[in-house]
């Protein structure tokens, strides 16, 4: 068993643990991050869709202490997010060390260090760090979820998370069922639409526009008021969508990202294929599955080749994370509200987990490396 000691152990090479190692190299302290893929940013690297681009503009999705080029677009495509990534990683000269999966993090009261124990997917060997301070950066989007549905083992086309699905090419001439409808789901299914996708849809609809005028309101009132005013102008721009089939939850799009994690969805030529009925909406629940049927909670039939499951991310952080009854819940959220909700108790941290995307994470990084620099200052 390989022994390490460290000061700073970051679980996660994401983006926000790419924003960790950043801002504690910036206050010139060391650290270690451990990954359990075998690239940085693996999300957004081996699982996600080909025309996937940055929802908001690009001064509310920049990491820490390096804004984008210029020469960017205000919506930032995903290969020229990877290319800015790569320029990061190298800039601050960050080191993940991949294949290790974290099988245990326990705080030990004695030596007052957090006992990390990962196995290395290379060697087959367990292997255990001790660090001062634990920074959980394994993102919102840690393990792909698909929900129990009965009869889904008896379909016979394809079925995949959103995390497989590249583009629509293969899905040609098919019937496609898209679950979910998030902004991946929209676009998923605007891939797939010229295919005869069918998607189901329970959504904000908010322009591009819109949305990043909500961001900017953020900054000067209430979360209450900014979702007052994104309803009212949604409504104004999109109408009555419920002619279309899309119902209108009964929150905001702000508060429904914060409670539930769910994003608003940014029309990017969604309303428009719904409009035209070129994309049909059905109900939100499925009953059951049984062959090539579906079976839907109005009693409606229909037929698919293939199921495309967006319906999001579970995190597993409570399978390792041992002792910790302050910081995250179950689903590993945080339970101290924002914006005290980055730091738990004996060093523990977490960064890019108050469902505020990449702005958030950019903040709780900067929060978390000051702090910790203040404590080792006062040692």
């Amino acid at each position: 068993m390989k022994k390490e000691n460290e000061t700073v152990i970051v679980v996660g090479a994401g983006p926000s643990g790419l924003s960790v190692a950043a801002t504690l190299t910036n206050q010139s302290i060391p650290y270690i991050i451990l990954e359990r893929e075998n690239c940085f940013a693996s999300l957004w690297k081996k699982y996600s869709y080909d025309r996937l681009h940055l929802h908001l503009k690009k001064q509310f999705c920049e990491l820490p202490h390096k804004p984008f080029p210029s020469s960017f677009p205000s919506y930032i495509p995903k290969e020229k997010f990877l290319d800015y990534l790569e320029d990061y990683v190298s800039h601050f000269k960050i080191n993940p060390l991949y294949h290790r999966t974290v099988e245990s993090a326990e705080f030990d009261e004695g030596n007052e260090k957090w006992k990390v124990k990962a196995m290395n997917k290379d060697s087959g060997e367990v292997e255990e760090y001790d660090g001062k301070f634990l920074v959980v950066a394994t993102g919102e989007t840690s393990d792909p979820f698909v929900p129990e549905i009965e009869g889904l083992k008896s379909f016979p086309g394809k079925v995949i998370h959103s995390t497989v699905f590249k583009n629509g090419k293969e899905f040609k001439d098919e019937h496609v069922l898209v679950v979910g409808s998030g902004n991946s789901g929209m676009e998923i299914a605007l891939d797939l639409i010229n295919n005869g996708a069918k998607t189901s849809i329970v959504v904000h609809f908010l322009s591009r526009g819109i949305l990043n005028l909500g961001l900017f309101l953020m900054k000067y009132l209430s979360m209450e008021m900014v979702d007052s005013v994104m309803v009212m102008l949604s409504k104004i721009v999109y109408g009555d969508v419920t002619n279309y089939g899309v119902s209108r939850p009964n929150e905001g799009p702000f508060y429904m990202k914060v409670k539930y994690g769910k994003y608003p969805v940014v029309d990017v030529g969604t309303y428009h294929k719904i409009k035209s009925r070129e994309l049909k909406v059905l109900p939100a629940e499925i009953e059951c599955v049984n062959g090539k049927d579906v079976l839907f909670k109005n009693s409606h039939l229909h037929t698919f080749d293939s199921i495309i499951f967006c319906t999001g991310f579970k995190r597993s952080t409570h399978k390792w994370l041992k002792g910790d009854d302050y910081l995250l819940n179950d689903d590993g959220i945080p339970k101290p509200s924002y914006p005290i909700h980055w730091k738990g108790k004996n060093g523990l941290y977490c960064v890019g987990l108050s469902r505020r995307g990449f702005y958030g994470a950019a903040g709780d990084a900067e929060n978390v490396a000051n702090d910790i620099r203040s404590i080792l200052q006062n040692l």
